[in-house]
Order: C-alpha cells, then structure tokens, then sequence
C-alpha cells in the first residue's frame, strides 16, 4: 500500500513528486521496501542500499537522483553492485526529466506517441491545495457572512479550483460562469463569448480565477462587472504569476504565488492536455513554445 504524498518519511521533495505522478497513472508503488547488500567482509554485510521505489506492476526498482555527478557515479557503483549480486533484480537510476519517458515506454500515460511537453516538476501538491483552498473557504465564509455572494468563474480552467472553493465555503451562494475568447492574431484583446445569466445588479460578487497573469483580461472583465453594478467586487485567484503582471488589479484572496514557468493541472491545460493532474505542476516547453495564456 503506498504511503500519502505528504508522509514526512519522504527523504526529499523528488520522492514525494514522483509519487504523485505514479499516483496520477495509477501505478502501485511502495516505498523503500528492500535493502540489498553491496559489500561484505567474509559473510558479514557491511553496506546495503535501499532504493527509493518499487513498481509491483513492472516489477522495476527505481532510484532517484539529481544531476549532481558525485551522486550519480556512487548510485551507478552501488547499482552495479546489485546487478552483480542479484541479477534477477530489476533496477534502474532514474532522473527527475525520465519520469514520463518511462511512463510511457510502460504503456501508462498519453505521451507514447506524443509529443507533449513533460513535467519538470511538481510545484503543489495535492495535499497543499486542498489545505489552501480549505483556508480561503473559510477566510470568504467569515467576510460574506449574511452577504449571499455571487461567485463568478471564468471557463474553462478555473472548473477544479470554483468546485473546491465553494464545497469549502459556508455561507449561502450563487454561481455563476463567463467564458472569453481572444481576436485572432491580437491576444491582448478580450471578447465575452458567455454572459452571465444572474442579475448582479446590488449583489456582493467575488470574482475566481485559476491564474492571474499579466493583468490585463483580469482588468477588462473586472470593468465589465462593474458595469452590472453590484454592491461590491473582490478578485481570489488560487495563482498570483506576479512576475508578469503589466496591469495592477487587487486580489484579495490568493492561493498560491507562482513562478514564472509554465504551469498545468488542476483545471489548467497546455493545448487541451494536463487539466486532470490532481496537482499542479511546471511544464518543461521550449523559449518558442506559448506561454499560459495571458490573463
């Protein structure tokens, strides 16, 4: 049975990643199960190694490291050691950038045959999320305490994070969503494609978003409504990309603070793909690939 993501007896932040994306595959995995001796004096076992997982369903042990070379050599030593002790045992070195190569050659997973950018890393977990969007529910239930809100969604990234929001949220609501489009060959000019169906007209509406990113969108469709006229309007974003922001709008409520990297999961997609990761993690693209589009 695989521990939690967030259990402390994760040695380092790359196990508790990799458990994650084995979680999202659905693959079993254990961790460190067995220790294998590496070196004896006579009979006596004077050095084991412990690798990091095991893959029941590929029966492949897995070790992980980093690019630092003196780690690499010693794990390589240590490994041919094994092999050489234990040559029915399958293990394998694995880097962080191999996570979905092997996925893949295992026949898990979308990137068999595609070319996807893959996951770099793993910025919140599912267990971080869960715990954030709990606050923010409870910080919106105290302030709109009597003020029956209108929360307002903007599609279609924003679907995981407004359906976790207002489970956590305890005051009597309504709901209600807008979807934009972008001109072509102008995507700093915004059109509504979806109106919304409540009056807000006198209403307390808090705006959510999925991420706010250069301002701008987030800008246009706080003056549109405005033009509605409601009693009050407050921006909760569950990610602040602050490092690209052109415009200044307020957020009162914040999830995260966001690197300026290409993020996916939870709702947020690269071309369609990667809204159902259950966390959100950073995409490895190229300097010409397009960037989360502007907001």
């Amino acid at each position: 049975m695989a521990l939690k993501v967030h259990d402390p007896l994760f040695a380092h932040p790359s196990e508790s990643e990799f458990a994650q994306i084995l979680d999202f595959y659905g693959i079993e995995w254990d961790y460190e199960p067995a220790s294998f001796p590496t070196e004896y004096d006579g009979e006596r076992v004077v050095e084991m190694f412990t690798p990091d997982f095991y893959l029941p369903q590929m029966d492949l042990y897995i070790e992980l490291t980093t690019l630092k070379q003196s780690l690499i050599t010693r794990k390589n030593r240590k490994l041919r050691r094994i092999r050489e002790l234990n040559p029915d045992i399958n293990i394998r070195l694995l880097y962080r950038r191999d996570f979905h190569r092997l996925m893949a050659k295992f026949g898990f997973g979308p990137l068999g045959a595609s070319e996807t950018p893959v996951l770099d890393r793993v910025l919140f977990g599912t267990g971080q999320i869960a715990i954030r969007v709990g606050e923010l529910g409870r910080e919106i239930s105290t302030d709109y305490d009597g003020k029956d809100p209108v929360l307002v969604g903007v599609l279609r990234g924003v679907f995981c994070f407004m359906a976790d929001l207002i489970r956590q949220t305890s005051v009597p609501m309504s709901v209600d969503f807008m979807s934009v489009s972008y001109y072509e060959h102008d995507e700093t000019t915004v059109k509504i494609t979806k109106e919304l169906d409540i009056d807000l007209e006198g209403r307390h509406v808090l705006m959510v978003e999925d991420i706010v990113d250069t301002g701008m969108t987030l800008n246009y469709l706080l003056e549109y409504l405005r033009s509605k006229n409601p009693a009050s309007l407050e921006v909760c974003t569950l990610l602040d990309k602050k490092a690209r922001r052109l415009t200044d709008p307020e957020l009162k409520y914040v999830g995260f603070e966001a690197p300026d990297e290409f993020v996916v999961g939870y709702g947020l997609d690269y071309i369609e793909e990667y809204r159902n990761l259950p966390f959100i993690g950073s995409l490895r693209v190229d300097a010409g690939d397009a960037a989360n589009k502007a907001k």
